[in-house]
């Protein structure tokens, strides 16, 4: 089975749902033998929550609602738990922790990043399957060979693995390996370690809004601090990248490699770029104009809740 993970549960909830019931109902418009096996993100404006901020609040009948929305389907949500910023003082955020116990239910998953906060969430949530996250950026053969002997139900490749065919299909555990399809970072990003940190920051303040305790120029003075134009960018302004894993690659190559878990990247980028991404890597090319059509037309539609 070829497991596709879908971003952003929370704020792209509609699309997300959308695809996974359209897999259900018209298998026939994507290729064969793919599963929706997950959607990551996380509620707003959990303190823990990184690789990018989750901005606003959600309300709070929207949390068990959404969790079964998915989980009824038979797919789990994944919190990413990854602000590298994040220390023992954090460890206690109720919300945090309310979530957390609102989707604890052994089918739900966390990607993991700093070591301390995994820590505490083994021994007080340890029906958790846990997935190592990108945002360590592991380029060493040796450091991710250990990172594969580690429990961990996944690890997530660095996006610079992505193309190096004969090095990726020597790593052992590659039903272990999920890889990041299509990111919007340029190969090679030297500034990427302290993107993660900058966007931990504005994750910190965000939550401080939320409790009154930091305003909205305090906000937007973090957000003048580091400037990314990528943050910016299309979708097809990434097809290009050497780490760009193109559909014809991901079902002719890495397949047969071996591969089976991919993640699309779409947090918080437009929602017609995060469309087009689905469609690009789920749907059959003869049916890819009548799925968006569809799409829009349902997404477009006001909400019906």
């Amino acid at each position: 089975m070829i497991k596709f993970h879908l971003p952003d549960f929370c704020g792209n909830f509609r699309m997300n749902l959308y695809f996974i019931d359209l897999l259900k109902d018209k298998p026939q418009y994507f290729y064969n033998g793919i599963s929706i096996a997950s959607s990551y993100g996380c509620f707003p404006p959990a303190v823990w929550n990184g690789g990018r901020t989750a901005v606003g609040t959600v309300r709070p009948e929207m949390i068990p609602w959404l969790i079964n929305e998915y989980n009824s389907r038979g797919v789990p949500i994944r919190y990413t738990f990854t602000n590298p910023l994040v220390t023992q003082k954090h460890f206690s955020d109720k919300f945090c922790n309310h979530i957390t116990k609102a989707a604890d239910n052994g089918f739900n998953e966390i990607i993991v990043n700093v070591p301390l906060l995994e820590d505490y969430i083994r021994e007080k949530y340890p029906r958790y399957p846990l997935i190592s996250s990108t945002v360590k950026q592991i380029e060493g053969k040796d450091e991710l060979l250990q990172e594969l002997e580690k429990d961990y139900k996944l690890v997530v490749l660095d996006y610079n693995w992505n193309n190096r065919y004969d090095e990726l299909e020597a790593l052992p555990h590659k039903d272990k390996i999920e890889l990041l399809i299509n990111p919007y970072c340029v190969p090679a990003c030297k500034r990427r370690k302290e993107h993660y940190r900058h966007l931990g920051r504005l994750q910190i303040a965000q939550s401080n809004a939320a409790y009154g305790t930091a305003t909205p120029s305090d906000m937007e003075q973090l957000k003048k601090e580091f400037a990314c134009p990528n943050m910016n960018m299309g979708f097809y302004d990434t097809v290009d990248y050497s780490s760009h894993i193109s559909t014809d690659a991901l079902y002719k190559k890495y397949v047969p490699l071996g591969y089976e878990n991919f993640k699309i990247e779409g947090r918080m980028m437009h929602a017609v770029d995060i469309l087009e991404s689905y469609v690009y890597y789920l749907v059959l090319p003869e049916y890819r104009d009548r799925v968006r059509c569809r799409a829009l037309r349902e997404l477009l539609a006001p909400a019906r809740r």
